[in-house]
């Protein structure tokens, strides 16, 4: 019950950088004149205006999840040892614990948005 609270609040967490990084690639499908392209737009262009948004919203945010998601997944790996003897069993034990999974795949979304920004920070 506590992986599927963390999961849910990791999705609430993760979602305005992920909404702002398909904003970036909804925006450049097409000219920026047409929908949704130009809705797209007006987002980044909001997420632009607003320097807290960078710091909180695309940094604090996501590098939250990503801390939280280590720790929960290495906690999970930890108690659970019967997913690390076989396969077979890892794939029953992984039914079974579906919030797990979405905590990882959060996790990895989270490291990926980080490494996007920072490297974009970096460049300019």
């Amino acid at each position: 019950m506590q992986t599927r609270l963390i999961a849910a609040a990791q999705l609430v967490l993760l979602f305005p950088a992920a909404l702002f990084m398909a904003a970036l690639v909804v925006r450049e499908l097409r000219p920026l004149q047409y929908e949704p392209a130009h809705s797209a737009q007006q987002l980044v262009m909001w997420y632009a205006a607003r320097m807290w948004t960078l710091w909180v919203l695309l940094l604090a945010l996501p590098m939250m999840v990503l801390i939280s998601g280590g720790g929960t997944l290495l906690r999970n790996w930890n108690r659970d040892a019967a997913v690390t003897q076989n396969v077979r069993q890892a794939l029953a034990a992984v039914r079974g614990r579906l919030s797990t999974i979405f905590v990882a795949v959060e996790t990895l979304a989270a490291a990926g948005i980080l490494v996007i920004v920072v490297l974009h920070m970096m460049a300019n």
